[in-house]
């Protein structure tokens, strides 16, 4: 498994909190995924030989964030 932790904005309530952790979290190969409003920050934990880590980001951004 890896732990990355990535850099979102645009995030601001409950709502995009439940999209962003049950759209990534459907994925094949995520072992869980976290996100901290605060911080602006997705803690995702997947596995790199079923899931690269630009489709998570591509997720993300499908969801109407933007991943820096």
């Amino acid at each position: 498994m890896e732990k990355v932790t990535l850099n979102v904005e645009g995030m601001s309530c409950n709502h995009c909190v439940k999209a962003i952790e049950g759209s990534v979290g459907a994925l094949n190969g995520i072992s869980s995924v976290k996100v901290n409003l605060k911080a602006s920050t997705v803690d995702v934990e997947f596995s790199p030989q079923k899931l690269s880590l630009d489709k998570i980001k591509e997720e993300i951004e499908e969801q109407g964030y933007d991943v820096k």
